[in-house]
């Protein structure tokens, strides 16, 4: 810890100080004597920096907690049929998946949260109506749609499971949740917005250099917030950042933020980040910025969603999916989809004008 006064100040205050104590009390300090004690903040960053100090084993934390939500969210079903159903659901399905993940990420956490609720929402439904999971029909499955909200939707994930597990009867369907037509930022409007950001007094040099990856080179805050200082270079002639195969350069004002983020890292005065390579270091001890974190911070000066769509966009009217693809660290499928849209406006941006052209003549 480069300044002990920084420890010092945490350790004085209540809440920590009655936290330590508890711990104390522990006769070893494990993962599990950690569970037993209050959920807190507290809690899980002590847990941070004794993994962090090799005190305790590293472990997923996410999967974790998913697994103790889920424990909780089995307490809500009606009937025991139907609890049996959504357990062998989580266990089969998104415990699976996530055991054979390196790491569960924020997104497939809260996905899975919430296609378990949404199951447990048509199962307790179909209880309710003194129907079980195996006598759904289609009429079932379009009144309960229809009755509540169009997050309802996202029990087409528990559908195809329980078709795939023989559970229903595989002619039934449903309509799939479909966010709305997202906006983007037009070209004029993102040159603004790379301009300000070039500018900007009141934004931190971190979220300066996220919003460049963002505005000039379409990448996504997940994304962002997982880039290591083996992807980027910084001498006094060069800022260099590796986004996919290619590494690009940073020409002058866009290198200025990365310079100063190089000479002073955020979270480098505690003991939360004593070999930490990330770039965008989180509150969270040895844990990168969290993406909803940096996204919020983003909102200030622009939308990072509608500004990533925007660069897509303008840059595939520039050069080939398969350059675009390797240079920026997307699937060539994700580009060409942008470059059709593109080729799509564009085609009727033209048929408009032509047909202007036919009127005045």
């Amino acid at each position: 810890m480069k300044r002990a006064n920084s420890g010092l100040t945490w350790i004085q205050q209540a809440h920590v100080t009655t936290f330590l104590q508890e711990l104390a009390a522990s006769p070893v300090i494990t993962h599990a004597s950690l569970d037993q004690l209050p959920t807190s903040t507290t809690r899980e960053y002590v847990r941070g920096l004794l993994v962090e100090h090799n005190v305790l084993p590293r472990r997923d934390e996410l999967n974790t907690r998913f697994t103790g939500w889920a424990e909780q969210a089995l307490d809500r079903i009606i009937t025991p049929n139907h609890r049996d159903i959504v357990r062998r659901y989580i266990r089969w399905h998104h415990q699976r998946r996530m055991n054979q993940m390196d790491e569960v990420t924020q997104g497939t956490f809260l996905r899975a949260k919430q296609s378990v609720t949404v199951a447990i929402d048509l199962l307790n439904w179909l209880t309710e109506h003194d129907t079980d999971l195996a006598a759904i029909t289609q009429a079932h499955m379009d009144r309960w749609q229809a009755e509540g909200p169009t997050t309802r939707g996202i029990a087409v994930r528990f559908i195809d499971w329980a078709t795939k597990s023989s559970l229903i009867d595989p002619s039934l369907k449903l309509q799939p949740h479909r966010r709305g037509t997202s906006p983007r930022l037009d070209a004029t409007r993102q040159a603004e917005a790379v301009h300000n950001l070039s500018h900007a007094k009141d934004m931190t040099p971190r979220d300066r250099a996220a919003g460049i990856l963002v505005l000039i080179f379409g990448q996504q805050i997940s994304d962002i917030v997982k880039l290591t200082w083996d992807n980027v270079v910084v001498t006094e002639e060069l800022v260099a950042i590796t986004l996919g195969t290619v590494e690009i350069a940073l020409t002058h004002p866009l290198d200025e933020p990365w310079r100063e983020l190089a000479d002073a890292p955020t979270h480098n005065q505690t003991a939360a980040h004593p070999n930490s390579n990330w770039v965008f270091r989180g509150g969270s001890p040895g844990r990168h910025l969290r993406a909803s974190t940096l996204t919020q911070r983003l909102s200030t000066a622009f939308s990072s969603r509608a500004a990533r769509l925007g660069t897509l966009h303008e840059l595939t009217k520039l050069a080939p999916v398969a350059i675009i693809a390797e240079a920026l660290g997307y699937s060539p499928t994700t580009i060409e989809r942008h470059a059709i849209d593109s080729s799509a406006n564009y085609a009727q941006y033209m048929d408009s004008t032509t047909q202007a052209r036919n009127q005045t003549q």
